[in-house]
């Protein structure tokens, strides 16, 4: 029996609304997308377009100055260390892949410039101008450059650790973590600047308070109309 019709009634009403919301929720209303995916890149977009750190690093890779390098890695496969070969050679660098072994000699910053420029060139959703870069890479995935890219440097961190090279071994990882692996993981989404987006970030998480507790109201609202209480007693 309901104990109060008023308060079981409206508590029903906010349900049914809450349910209609849901349901428009998940219908392709935003861009194609529905409400959740529709956010979803939204802050995918903001999270990339405050995760360029390509300046800073070109101003960090000025550190190594005049430093040669002279280091023999190995990468995952036979493929990836003859693909590389033509990553290094691009940047005015000689390399040699014997196996799965690549050996890489020649100015470092000009090296770390070219992979630098490369993912730019990624972060900007650009897989035309690499595929043009590098034609040997014309029928691979549109991010492969990159992955070897994240491979070398890893293999520069390694190397150039054993030779005391601690600074120049930095500027690799800082690179491949900041740079390389941004553009990767963004590939194809659009960067987008928070400030640009502050009505509808505002808009989703204020609604979100909202909505979550007018579901709780409403629950609240069909119980207590109901006649079930919390008591102490």
């Amino acid at each position: 029996m309901v104990h109060n019709k008023k308060e079981f009634t409206g508590g029903i009403v906010l349900l049914v609304v809450f349910f209609v919301v849901l349901f428009a929720m998940f219908q392709p209303l935003f861009d194609g997308h529905n409400a959740m995916a529709y956010l979803d890149n939204l802050y995918n977009s903001i999270s990339k377009g405050s995760a360029y750190y390509v300046d800073s690093l070109k101003e960090e890779a000025k550190a190594v100055g005049d430093f040669e390098v002279n280091v023999t890695m190995n990468l995952e496969s036979e493929a990836q260390a003859a693909d590389s070969v033509a990553l290094i050679t691009a940047a005015g660098a000689t390399a040699e892949a014997q196996g799965k072994t690549l050996t890489v000699k020649g100015s470092y910053l000009a090296i770390l410039n070219s992979c630098l420029d490369d993912s730019d060139k990624m972060y900007h959703n650009d897989a035309a101008a690499l595929k043009a870069k590098y034609p040997s890479y014309a029928a691979k995935d549109d991010r492969q450059a990159l992955y070897n890219w994240n491979s070398i440097m890893g293999g520069f961190d390694r190397q150039l650790k054993k030779q005391k090279a601690f600074a120049e071994a930095k500027v690799a990882v800082n690179i491949a973590a900041k740079v390389v692996e941004t553009a990767y993981n963004y590939y194809k989404v659009v960067p987008e600047q928070i400030k640009d987006k502050m009505g509808i970030v505002f808009f989703s998480l204020a609604f979100y308070v909202i909505y979550t507790l007018w579901y709780g109201f409403a629950i609240m609202f069909v119980f207590e109309g109901w006649g079930l209480r919390i008591s102490g007693h």
